[in-house]
């Protein structure tokens, strides 16, 4: 079973599954950092001047204040950070278009098909009536 896992583990795809989540957070991480820092204040100047990740609908106040016995948090709903995370997405997104396209471009576009099946069969029986 331990050579089994190891075959498993050394294989190509899980060495590049493996590779592909670490840059996949590392990506995930720079485009969080464009969205929040540069994407969302000029959205935010267009949109007079609105900070979007402070938007909430309060549906009930704190209690006291924090740090102190009783206090109770606000509860609200954040829609502001919702739209900052869609907003992400779809810049994720089409940089992970653009990533796979440029890949595909650089490979040279999909393979060509081989032979069929019958074609094989064909050669093989032509080569045994030689």
């Amino acid at each position: 079973m331990l050579k089994e896992f190891k075959n498993f583990i050394l294989t190509g795809n899980v060495i590049d599954f493996a590779v592909a989540v670490i840059l996949a957070g590392a990506v995930g991480l720079v485009v969080n950092g464009f969205v929040e820092d540069i994407v969302m204040p000029v959205v935010g100047h267009f949109a007079g001047g609105m900070d979007f990740s402070n938007l909430k609908v309060v549906l009930s106040q704190a209690v006291g204040a924090e740090g102190t016995e009783g206090y109770v948090a606000e509860n609200a709903i954040r829609w502001g950070k919702w739209v900052n995370t869609i907003i992400n997405l779809i810049i994720v997104g089409f940089v992970m278009f653009m990533m796979v396209r440029a890949y595909n471009k650089a490979r040279g576009g999909a393979p060509e098909p081989g032979p069929t099946q019958e074609d094989l069969l064909a050669e093989i029986r032509d080569a045994l009536k030689k």
